[in-house]
């Protein structure tokens, strides 16, 4: 990566090339099997399954910026207003609120100044870092910049419950998804009452047609995000996008912080959008990433795999690839 990104300096993960092109398979290190094995199902549908049929052939895109100064996230802001034609910004928060309100501001004057005052919209996420009590007095606070929502300004369902009731931002939520071990629908439905934004990424939730599901289930307006991906697997989250025929800005700016990939060139916004694709990674990019993974971490991987192969995710993949072999 260009800049640390949620204590993230590298991102580590395998491809798997089947009939139907090629998945990626990158859960972080915090993922337990089981979890892991959602995203192997998500490659191995990339993989070897079908995609749903798409609305559309372009995806609106929202940037990101990390915890970064308040000096550098002006900076960053205006390039993606200006030079990628992002007209949407997402933000990470800390916790830290005089910094991050400075870092808030920064981003508005940038928007401000590329788009006209007030043009612009900016998202926050806080990755469920503020208590309750936090989060209310933060919102408050960073409300008066204009925000779109808020992304899971805290963690449990119950203080969720708390913070929406209290506060006039719109809350979106993620983690209260992609690391719910169920995923029922019942367990997704009571999320309307404590929410307004559903954000689903396809890799945790175990591939693109489990996420529509899952968006059918939270009966949330949706927005979609990416995992980190590189540009192949960016391409299941505009899939999933396009299913759903997603109007709102998505989240699938993260490419602007790769300093590496594995296709040339890197899937990033033009204009604020991005085309619905398919790629297969570029020879030499994805030679040069293997060159950099020590046997050490080869070996990891290796267990990785195993350990997600027999997860209950994987169980139909699981069976479908053993009997076809």
């Amino acid at each position: 990566l260009h800049r640390e990104f949620r204590g993230v300096t590298v991102r580590e993960g395998m491809l798997i090339e089947g009939p139907s092109g090629w998945g990626e398979f990158a859960p972080f290190h915090d993922y337990d099997d089981e979890a892991a094995g959602r995203w192997l199902a998500a490659a191995l549908e990339a993989a070897f399954g079908t995609w749903p049929s798409g609305a559309r052939t372009s995806i609106k895109c929202n940037a990101i910026i990390p915890a970064v100064t308040p000096e550098v996230a002006g900076v960053l802001a205006a390039q993606a207003a200006g030079r990628d034609g992002c007209s949407t910004i997402k933000v990470k928060v800390t916790g830290d609120l005089a910094t991050d309100e400075a870092r808030v501001a920064a981003i508005r004057d940038a928007l401000d100044a590329s788009l006209g005052a007030g043009a612009g919209l900016i998202r926050i996420d806080a990755n469920g870092c503020w208590s309750r009590e936090a989060a209310i007095e933060a919102i408050t606070v960073l409300s008066r910049y204009g925000l779109e929502y808020v992304e899971q300004p805290v963690e449990s369902r119950d203080d969720l419950r708390a913070v929406h009731a209290a506060v006039d931002v719109p809350i979106a939520v993620d983690e209260s998804i992609r690391t719910d071990r169920a995923l029922t629908t019942a367990s997704l439905r009571d999320l309307v009452e404590i929410a307004d934004v559903a954000i689903i990424k396809p890799a945790p939730v175990g591939g693109v047609s489990a996420g529509v599901r899952i968006a059918e289930a939270v009966g949330l307006p949706v927005v979609i995000s990416s995992s980190m991906d590189s540009s192949i697997g960016m391409c299941a989250s505009l899939a999933l996008a396009s299913a759903l025929d997603v109007d709102r800005a998505c989240g699938l700016g993260t490419g602007a912080l790769l300093a590496t990939d594995l296709t040339v060139p890197t899937l990033v916004p033009i204009d604020g959008a991005m085309d619905v694709c398919r790629l297969a990674p570029d020879r030499d990019a994805l030679d040069a990433a293997r060159g950099l993974v020590t046997d050490e971490r080869a070996i990891f991987w290796e267990r990785r795999l195993a350990g997600a192969w027999d997860s209950q995710a994987v169980a139909p993949w699981r069976a479908l690839l053993t009997s076809s072999a």
